[in-house]
């Protein structure tokens, strides 16, 4: 899951600050990126919540309810869009580039406070609380989770916080970012507004998704964590980094061509072509077909509010509640587990695999939301950056 931004309009279509970290507070094209973020967070904490009830396992139902697990490729995609602006405007228009070191600040203030402080409240609380087994739950754990480096070597998940894997995917993005920005702008392009070619550099560049897949399934030269590391995922940010060249040169894409294929891509990869939820593990075909469908899903929810479609489907997310939804998702993101776990045992007293997904799903979602707005509150940048 990803570090959410908020992004605000500037002098032209699809022109997004980099760094997002403003506060949308009028309804506009850009306060419907933070509303779909909303969106996103909604989903992974679905797909927990089905999980947490056995509703995965309810046949064609169960599948969706697990693909809900496509708001972390959501989260991704606007990450790509939203981060890559700064190199994309400087590539089109000859101004200076991000700096790199300003960069890597706006990162660390963006997403560390909050998460230092989930973190710390995770290893305070399962002190006092029986969950066995909870691997990650030892000094080495904690020092790995804070510097988000649980994914590497074998990977240590703490159950209060195991979809923080996804923000340390993220994070990975973060650090190659200027590297990648470099590759494709300035060895690719060489320091000329070529969009076709750097089009072409990022489909390569998400090329490698699929090639890692086929190197991890196939040979032993990778260990097995590999799969939680960030060339996996990488076709996700890409399609969001497709989205900003295409902005930069007036693309137009419309809601009703992009979501209704996002729907039918959805209930394809619904199926076993994406994996079953009975197996121990997906297969090659399997693994490919469902990171890159969640590629696909991912961009076109994204693609008509990026690339000025300002419809129905705009204004719904550029409503205030979603966008102030939007403004917490992060927050939100990384409270839900605990939450949901804290309501599932203590509140609603059901054992593992029972209970209402609806049930589960709204009181979790009624007891994260006023924690996230607090913990966004005192631990949100206090500078906007320009």
């Amino acid at each position: 899951m990803a570090t959410r931004h908020t992004g605000r309009v500037s002098s032209s279509p699809g022109d997004v600050d980099q760094g997002g970290l403003e506060q949308v507070s009028r309804v506009d094209r850009v306060a419907s990126l933070t509303g779909i973020r909303a969106v996103a967070a909604l989903l992974v904490m679905g797909t927990h919540a089905a999980y947490g009830t056995g509703a995965y396992h309810r046949g064609y139902l169960g599948m969706m309810f697990a693909r809900m697990e496509i708001g972390v490729a959501i989260f991704f995609v606007l990450s790509g869009f939203l981060l890559f602006t700064g190199w994309v405007r400087a590539a089109a228009t000859d101004a200076p580039a991000p700096r790199v070191r300003r960069y890597a600040r706006s990162r660390v203030r963006r997403i560390m406070p909050a998460y230092a402080v989930t973190v710390l409240l995770a290893y305070l609380l399962y002190e006092f609380r029986d969950i066995d087994p909870n691997p990650g739950h030892h000094w080495t754990g904690l020092v790995r989770h804070l510097t988000l480096t649980q994914i590497y070597g074998t990977p240590t998940l703490h159950q209060g916080l195991t979809q923080m894997w996804s923000l340390a995917v993220e994070v990975a993005f973060y650090a190659a970012l200027p590297a990648l920005a470099y590759l494709l702008l300035v060895l690719l392009c060489r320091r000329r507004w070529r969009p076709g070619v750097l089009l072409a550099g990022l489909a390569l560049l998400g090329a490698l998704s699929p090639l890692w897949l086929v190197v991890l399934h196939t040979t032993d030269w990778l260990p097995a964590g590999a799969g939680l590391w960030l060339p996996h995922y990488l076709v996700w940010f890409v399609g969001g980094m497709a989205l900003t060249v295409l902005a930069r040169t007036g693309f137009r894409c419309y809601t009703v061509a992009a979501v209704p294929l996002a729907v039918v891509t959805y209930l394809v990869v619904s199926t076993p072509i994406g994996g079953r939820i009975d197996a121990p593990a997906l297969d090659l075909g399997q693994d490919v077909v469902k990171v890159m469908c969640y590629a696909a899903i991912a961009t076109l929810v994204v693609a008509p509010l990026a690339l000025g479609d300002k419809g129905v489907y705009s204004r719904i997310l550029s409503s205030r509640p979603m966008v102030w939804l939007g403004e917490i998702s992060y927050e939100i993101f990384l409270l839900h587990v605990i939450v949901m776990e804290i309501v599932m045992v203590s509140v609603l007293g059901w054992p593992l695999y029972t209970g209402s997904v609806v049930v589960l799903f709204s009181v979790t979602l009624a007891l994260t939301i006023p924690a996230a707005w607090l913990l966004h509150r005192l631990t949100r940048p206090r500078t906007q950056q320009v």
